[in-house]
Formats: structure tokens, C-alpha cells, sequence
């Protein structure tokens, strides 16, 4: 496929789709080819609207450039082909000169976004550390105290009935100091050593699985091929089993999980590059997240349940951080993919 009127965009850098008046494809250069995986070939003569499985604003944009002669842009939208998501601006260019045409110009906005949200990440994670710390400090002393003094009541009570009020105290004390002491946990040091990442699954998936959850099955997906990671074995347990009992528990027990391992090749994590890294998926088909709080499900004390304390994920998330590696979140209906990238050459942890 020729690029029309010979405008030289085979050289550009930028990725461009050229469309008739009828919006099929009549050009695509070379990185356009590149960015959405397909070739030039393939999509000649094919209506834009089923070159791309989702759209996003694409066909309204170009619409309205053809139909007002003026340039359109998109500053921000989603694409899908069969095999990928892209997050992409698009400027829209009517060429009338000669011909109707459009000239469909995309840039790639991915990167730049996942470089902004992992610095609005780490910013998070060192607040979310400082507030928990000096919440948790703040918390145990007055709470030592409460205990001692609900103790010592309970020894001059007359009634043994009156005790039971007590009781309720120093319960109520000691849940408040497990929660201080999780609080505090993700502080320790981290312990590096080779770690087998299936047998760390394989020990959340017992653990789980032993709290007799009828209705819930957990699917293995494993790239037995994986080498073993340098990284803190507890830590590692930890990350997993906090977000599958977290997907357990949204899931009300009833539905399927699914741990899955691969490799990604050529990744930055924390804006060092890495030449290979684990990448652990752990799905859900539960109802999903909700969206009021999907954008804060890392943040501390953010639960969707009742009895929940809203720390699992920010440990999980803490403990990655810890091992120089990132988790996201993608989360609809039916469909929930927590993802986490570990390096494999990440030495120096802080």
C-alpha cells in the first residue's frame, strides 16, 4: 500500500492511518504497523471501526473532521485490537486537496501514564508509611494502659458477672494491638534469599483452600520454567495471600481464582529497566471492585466491607515496593486481575 500523494509518512515516527471518504483504510506506515501489531496489508480497505474492537471517540472524531473540514483532536482515548489496549491521543486532519481523506495521527500516551501513576504510587506508599507508623505509635501506649486498667478493675469487681464487661475491654484491646502490629509489619527489613514463586502459590492455595471454602476453586496457570527469585519468602506469601483473601472475601466464597506466572522481558519497574521479571497474575470472576473506591484500593483504611480494615493491599503493596517491583489493578464485572512485576536482577533493596 503506497501512502497517498507520496507525503513521506512511511519516515515518520509518529503512527498514521490514512481513510477514504468512506473511513476504510487506504494507507497505514510503518508505525502504525508497530504500535497496533498488524500489517498494512491486512487492514487495506477495512472500515476503521473494524480494524479496532473497541473504538473509544475514534469514529466520532473523524466523522466530525470530515463533516466540518477541520482539524479534531482526542487527547486522550482507548483502542483495542483482538490482541492489545492502547491508551492513545489522536489528531484527525481532513486532506481535501486532491481528494476527500483523513489523516488519523496517534500517539501512544501507555508509558507516560504508567511513569506518572508509579510516581504517584511511591509518593502514596512513603505517606501511606509515615501515617501508619506514627498512627500505630500513637495508638499503643494509651492502649497498654486501657488493658492494665481494665485488668486491674476486673480483680476488684465484687460480681463475677461484672467481668464479662471487662472482658469485652481487654478483647476488644488485644484486637486493637494485633492491628497496630500489622500496622507496623511492613517496616521490617527484607530478607533476601531464592525463592521457588510456585511453591510460595502453592502454600497460599493450601492455606485458603483449608478454610473450607465450598464453593471456591482455585486454577493453577504455572510457567514451570520460571528460576527461582531473589526475594523475602514471608513477604512474598504475604503479598499473595493478601489479595486472594481479598478476592475470597468479594467473591463471598463462591467463584474461581485463578494463579497464573509467566515471564516479561524488558520491563521498567520504578524507572529502572530490567532485563526479565515474574510476572504473577491472580484473577477473580467475582463482582469486582466498585468503582467509588477503584482508585484507591491501595490507600490505607479503604474497604468496601464491613469487618474489613482496608490494610491488605497496602501491604501487599508495601512489600512490593520493598522488592523494587509494581502492582496494578484492573477491575470490571466478572473480571478482576490484580498483577504483579518482580525483578529478577533487583539486588539492592532498601
Amino acid at each position: 500500500m503506497q501512502p497517498p500523494h507520496h507525503l513521506g509518512l512511511e519516515h515518520l515516527s509518529t503512527a498514521v492511518l490514512v481513510l477514504d471518504r468512506n473511513f476504510r483504510v487506504r494507507y497505514a506506515n510503518p508505525a502504525a504497523e508497530n504500535l497496533f501489531e498488524f500489517s498494512s496489508k491486512s487492514v487495506a480497505g477495512t472500515p476503521v471501526n473494524q480494524v479496532f474492537v473497541e473504538t473509544g471517540g475514534l469514529v466520532a472524531a473523524t466523522e466530525s473532521a470530515f463533516a466540518s473540514g477541520a482539524s479534531y483532536t482526542e487527547h486522550e482515548m482507548t483502542l483495542a485490537t483482538a490482541a492489545n489496549t492502547y491508551q492513545v491521543s489522536l489528531t484527525v486532519s481532513p486532506l481535501f486537496d486532491v481528494e476527500p481523506l483523513l489523516l488519523l495521527e496517534f500517539y501512544q500516551i501507555d508509558k507516560h501514564l504508567k511513569i506518572a501513576r508509579e510516581e504517584r504510587m511511591q509518593l502514596q506508599q512513603q505517606y501511606n508509611r509515615e501515617l501508619l507508623r506514627n498512627l500505630a505509635h500513637e495508638i499503643k501506649n494509651p492502649l497498654g494502659g486501657i488493658r492494665g486498667a481494665a485488668q486491674l478493675l476486673e480483680h476488684e469487681l465484687p460480681k463475677p458477672a461484672l467481668r464479662e464487661y471487662t472482658q469485652v475491654i481487654i478483647k476488644e484491646a488485644d484486637r486493637l494491638q494485633s492491628l497496630m502490629d500489622r500496622l507496623l509489619a511492613p517496616s521490617r527489613m527484607t530478607k533476601l534469599a531464592p525463592v521457588n514463586v510456585h511453591e510460595v502459590l502453592e502454600r497460599v492455595r493450601s492455606l485458603i483452600l483449608a478454610e473450607h471454602w465450598a464453593g471456591l476453586a482455585i486454577r493453577r496457570d504455572y510457567d514451570t520454567s520460571l528460576p527461582e527469585l531473589m526475594a523475602d519468602h514471608e513477604q512474598l506469601i504475604q503479598i499473595v495471600l493478601n489479595i486472594v483473601r481479598n478476592a475470597v472475601q468479594a467473591m463471598q466464597g463462591q467463584g474461581e481464582i485463578t494463579l497464573r506466572t509467566r515471564i516479561a522481558r524488558h520491563v521498567t519497574l520504578v524507572k529502572k529497566s530490567h532485563r526479565m521479571a515474574l510476572e504473577l497474575k491472580i484473577i477473580d470472576n467475582g463482582p469486582g471492585i466498585p468503582e467509588a473506591i477503584r482508585e484507591q484500593i491501595f490507600y490505607p483504611l479503604v474497604t468496601s466491607k464491613e469487618d474489613g480494615t482496608g490494610l491488605g493491599l497496602t501491604i501487599a503493596q508495601t512489600y512490593v515496593a520493598h522488592h523494587g517491583g509494581s502492582i496494578d489493578c484492573d477491575s470490571l464485572s466478572g473480571r478482576t486481575c490484580f498483577t504483579v512485576l518482580l525483578p529478577y536482577n533487583h539486588l539492592n533493596l532498601h
